[in-house]
């Protein structure tokens, strides 16, 4: 557990690195799911819902002390630095979760 705690903060500290230049997510109407994909943690971390079906998966990625440094990332984009925190299941799980959410606006 100790070793996803250092690679989740070494994830968050890279956050704005990795972040800048990334292109915001397509949209496709006025409406859309979140997504592990394409939703940045930002976005996840501002809807109740969202945030609820992200603490149900991967309670360590909203709890991080440096947690606002990362908002501009996916999901899918962090597991690069935090493999054991979001593993290929955890996404699927939290893409189930947000599948069954209202569409975001």
């Amino acid at each position: 557990m100790r070793l996803s705690q250092i690679a989740l903060c070494f994830m968050v500290m890279q956050a704005p690195i990795a972040a800048f230049g990334q292109a915001p997510a397509a949209t496709t109407g006025s409406t859309q799911h979140f997504t592990t994909s394409d939703t940045q943690l930002g976005d996840i971390l501002d809807d109740p819902a969202a945030k609820a079906v992200l603490d149900k998966y991967a309670p360590q990625v909203s709890k991080g002390d440096q947690v606002d440094m990362a908002r501009g990332m996916t999901l899918q984009s962090m597991q690069q630095y935090a493999p054991d925190v979001l593993s290929d299941k955890v996404l699927a799980e939290i893409d189930a979760g947000f599948a069954k959410l209202p569409p975001k606006k």
